[in-house]
């Protein structure tokens, strides 16, 4: 018998995730029903949207129900099939859950070419990581050569790529990140102009410094007080993206709204939030583009992949909110 090992979401959490709020089961791993097959698990994207996932609250995605396994993307290989689409032996990646086994009719699941690109990488810049920067920062932040585009989070999955796209499209980068270390990875290694380390105090001063002319395009993964520190410096007709809010997804005292939107009056400026899946239908595009770059050396990858499996997955989880990994956080299961 083959044993699938699963968290379940166990309670609704307050404020960060405890351990006391997941459930780890194990129980024989389904068989595939006509038209279904079955995926064995490599790899788990971890993700700061999966914090909303748990949520109760109306969001853009149904949360994930008490009882229920753990919504996460993840790549494996198909073991049993009976979908000629999906055949046995098919590398794939997909809507999986938080498991080491799943059935699926192959709804939005896709197959993928790991002799081109490691199967971590298609959970990140190939993946929906990826994606949402390419979208992100090309269709709502527009930028034009020369002009100032700063990102937060800047050294996550999807900061790191947005910020290269930046530059691959002429324009002055500066990254956002906590410590000297990932502040050196965003310039030594992916080639971003200039890195803040918010944890350095006086963020404002170091804006200033690094932005003399202004942001006129901020990728924004983090809200709070980053996100009001940079509307200080937006300029005319600037545009801000709000990809995510992770410094708030776990507050216990709701979340905290920019006390300087009244920038983008003065500024006539723009603030846009998006979701990368109202971009399905163009993510071969993407995926086209981002390929290419990273074959023409103009794209650096970078996956923090976490050995472990799946009893490692609530621990792993919190990484992702106090700053661990450097790139997309991926479980190894």
């Amino acid at each position: 018998m083959t044993v699938n090992a699963q968290y379940r979401l166990a309670a609704r959490p307050v404020g960060l995730p405890k351990s006391t709020d997941w459930q780890y089961t194990e129980e024989p791993a389904g068989q595939p029903g006509d038209g279904e097959f079955l995926v064995e698990l490599q790899y788990i994207s971890l993700d700061p949207a999966m914090r909303g996932w748990i949520n109760a609250q109306r969001s853009y995605i149904a949360p994930v129900e008490i009882g229920d396994v753990m919504r996460a993307a993840g790549t494996g290989t198909v073991i049993e099939s009976n979908n000629g689409r999906f055949p046995k032996g098919a590398a794939v990646q997909g809507l999986f859950g938080v498991q080491k086994y799943a059935v699926s009719d192959g709804t939005g699941v896709s197959t993928i070419d790991t002799s081109r690109a490691p199967a971590p990488m298609y959970l990140g810049t190939l993946g929906s990581s990826g994606f949402t920067a390419y979208f992100g920062l090309l269709d709502i932040g527009r930028p034009r050569p020369g002009q100032t585009i700063v990102v937060s989070a800047a050294a996550g999955a999807v900061g790191s790529v947005a910020g290269q796209i930046g530059k691959i499209m002429g324009c002055r980068v500066v990254g956002i990140a906590g410590g000297p270390g990932k502040c050196a990875f965003l310039v030594d290694e992916l080639g971003f102009d200039a890195a803040i380390d918010y944890k350095a105090g006086d963020l404002r001063a170091q804006l200033k410094e690094h932005t003399p002319d202004g942001v006129d395009v901020f990728f924004d993964n983090v809200g709070g007080e980053i996100l009001d520190t940079v509307l200080t410096r937006i300029t005319r007709g600037a545009r801000v993206i709000i990809s995510g809010a992770v410094s708030q997804y776990n507050s216990e005292n709701g979340m905290r709204g920019p006390a300087n939107y009244m920038q983008l009056l003065v500024q006539r400026a723009s603030m846009t939030g998006f979701l990368v899946f109202d971009y399905v239908s163009r993510y071969p595009e993407a995926a086209s583009e981002l390929s290419a770059w990273l074959a023409e050396g103009r794209l650096t990858s970078r996956e923090h992949v976490v050995e472990g499996g799946i009893a490692a997955f609530p621990e792993t989880l919190l990484g992702l909110f106090d700053g661990r990994n450097t790139g997309k956080l991926v479980l190894a299961v």
